[in-house]
C-alpha cells in the first residue's frame, strides 16, 4: 500500500461536528491522521491508544488486513446493488452468518447501516407485528430514563437522555418509560453486576396498569446502558423484565448496539445473561466500525407474521437505498470472520478480571465517586466540578489525549470500551494515564 502524507485541514469552519463542542474543538483541534491495532496516530505524529474502540465499534481494532481486503476486492467486483426487489449473494450470507451467531430462537435479520435505524427499524417491526396479528391496540413503547437508542425520533422518544430529547417537541406520542437502574447508595463500586436493583423491573408492572397492558407494543432497553455512564442491569433485573413481557404478550427489544459482538464476553448481551429477547437490534461492531451497517434481528414467529397475503406484494413497507449494501456486507462478513479466527467474542471474559483489578484501583483517587465494570467496559464517576457539570470529565478527557490515550466522557462520566485486542500492557498503560490524569484535576 501506498505511503501517504498526513492531510491537515486549512479550514476547520466549514464542517459542523457531531456531539462536540465545536467552538473548543476548532481552537484546539485533535485530528487523527491514521490507525493501526490499538493505537491512532495524530497529523502531528503522535501515538494515542484507543480506550474506547473508536466509538464503541471497533472491536477487532484498527486496520485489520482481512477487512481492508474484503473491502478492496467488493468495490473491483460489485460497488451496489439495489436493495428493493433485487438482491446480491454476500448479504444473503451474512444473514446466515448473523442468525447463526445469534442466541438460538433469533432466525431472520433485517439490514440497516446504523444504530439509530436500527433502532426505527426495531419500533416499527413491533408496532406492524401487532397490527399483523389483528392486534393494533398495541401502540404504545416504553423506554427506559438514561437510555439511549441513537438519534432519530422514534430513539430519542424511547430514550431518556435529557440532552438528546429536549430541544425537539413533543417526540412520538404514546411513550412511557421505565426508571434507570443507577443506585449509587447502594451499589457504587460494585464489580460486575450489582446486587440490588432487580425490583425496579416491577416497575413495568405499574406502567402496564396505569395504560392497560394491551395497549403496550414493546419494551426497549440496552442490556448494558453504554451512553450514558455505564449502567449495568441488577442481578435479575432483565429477567424480571422478560417475564412481565411475557406476562402481558409485549415485545422486549434488546438495543445491543454497543453490547453485541463480544463486549461482554459473549456474541451478545442476550447470551451473556440468558435472556432471550424477541428483537435485537444491533451495528457497530458489525462492520468493526470501518463502513456503516446495522441489522435487526428477530424471532421467527414475528417475521411469519407478515408472510400472509398474496405474494407479490411487498409484505414491510420499510428499508433503506444501502440496506445490505455490497461493500458493508463484505466488511461485515471479513470482521466475523476476524472475530473467529483471533477468538475475539469471548476475549471479554478472559480479560475481565484485569481489566476489572485496573479498572478498580482507581478508587480513592480524587473525584473518584464511583467505578462499574463488566466485559470490557468500564465506567468512572467523578464528582461534577459545582456549577459547572461536565467540565471535570471533560478535562480529563482532553489531559488523556494529550498524555496518549483516548477516553470517551458522558456527563460526569468517564466511559472506556478498549478493542477486544487489548493485551495486558495496553490496559497497565491506559490506566496508568488515567491515574496520572486523575491524581492531577481541579
Amino acid at each position: 500500500m501506498l505511503d501517504r502524507p498526513a492531510v491537515t485541514p486549512n479550514d476547520l469552519r466549514a464542517f459542523w461536528m457531531p456531539f462536540t463542542a465545536n467552538r473548543q474543538f476548532k481552537q484546539a483541534p485533535r485530528l487523527f491522521a491514521s490507525a493501526d491495532g490499538m493505537y491512532y496516530t495524530t497529523v502531528d505524529g503522535r501515538k494515542v491508544l484507543d480506550g474506547t474502540a473508536g466509538l464503541w465499534c471497533v472491536n477487532a481494532g484498527h486496520k485489520r488486513p482481512k477487512i481492508v481486503k474484503a473491502i478492496q476486492d467488493q468495490v473491483e467486483e460489485l460497488d451496489y446493488a439495489p436493495a428493493f426487489q433485487m438482491g446480491h449473494p454476500r448479504v444473503f450470507e451474512l444473514a446466515n452468518r448473523l442468525v447463526d451467531l445469534a442466541p438460538e430462537g433469533i432466525d431472520y435479520a433485517f439490514f440497516t447501516n446504523s444504530g439509530s435505524e436500527s433502532v426505527e427499524t426495531a419500533l416499527k417491526i413491533a408496532l406492524a407485528y401487532h397490527r399483523a396479528r389483528g392486534d393494533g391496540a398495541r401502540f404504545r413503547l416504553i423506554g427506559r430514563e438514561r437510555g439511549y437508542h441513537g438519534v432519530n425520533f422514534g430513539g430519542i422518544s424511547v430514550g431518556g437522555i435529557v440532552p438528546n430529547r429536549k430541544m425537539f417537541g413533543t417526540l412520538l406520542t404514546g411513550v412511557d418509560h421505565l426508571p434507570h437502574t443507577h443506585l449509587p447508595a447502594q451499589n457504587a463500586f460494585s464489580r460486575g453486576q450489582p446486587e440490588h436493583g432487580a425490583h425496579l423491573a416491577d416497575e413495568l408492572e405499574r406502567i402496564c396498569a396505569l395504560h392497560d397492558p394491551s395497549t403496550i407494543a414493546a419494551v426497549i432497553v440496552e442490556p448494558v446502558a453504554g451512553s450514558t455512564g455505564v449502567l449495568i442491569p441488577p442481578k435479575g433485573y432483565l429477567q424480571r423484565l422478560r417475564e412481565i413481557c411475557d406476562k402481558h404478550g409485549i415485545l422486549l427489544i434488546f438495543d445491543e448496539v454497543i453490547t453485541g459482538f463480544g463486549r461482554l464476553g459473549s456474541p451478545f448481551a442476550a447470551q451473556h445473561f440468558d435472556v432471550l429477547p424477541d428483537i435485537m437490534v444491533t451495528a457497530k461492531g458489525l462492520t468493526n466500525g470501518v463502513i456503516p451497517m446495522g441489522a435487526v434481528l428477530v424471532k421467527p414467529e414475528i417475521h411469519d407474521a407478515f408472510m400472509t397475503g398474496p405474494e407479490h406484494l411487498i409484505e414491510f413497507f420499510h428499508g433503506y437505498t444501502y440496506s445490505g449494501n455490497p461493500v458493508a456486507s463484505a466488511a461485515a462478513l471479513a470482521t466475523l470472520e476476524t472475530y473467529k479466527d483471533e477468538s475475539l467474542l469471548t476475549r471479554a471474559a478472559e480479560l475481565e478480571t484485569v481489566w476489572a483489578d485496573a479498572l478498580h484501583s482507581l478508587k480513592g483517587l480524587p473525584h473518584v465517586i464511583d467505578v462499574r465494570n463488566i466485559g470490557l467496559i468500564g465506567a468512572i464517576e467523578l464528582e461534577p466540578i459545582a456549577g459547572a457539570p461536565t467540565k471535570r470529565a471533560f478535562s480529563a478527557f482532553v489531559e488523556a489525549f494529550e498524555r496518549g490515550c483516548l477516553i470517551r466522557t458522558t456527563g460526569d462520566i468517564i466511559a472506556l470500551s478498549p478493542p477486544l485486542i487489548i493485551e495486558p500492557a495496553h490496559i497497565e498503560e491506559l490506566f496508568g494515564t488515567l491515574a496520572d490524569v486523575l491524581k492531577n484535576l481541579d
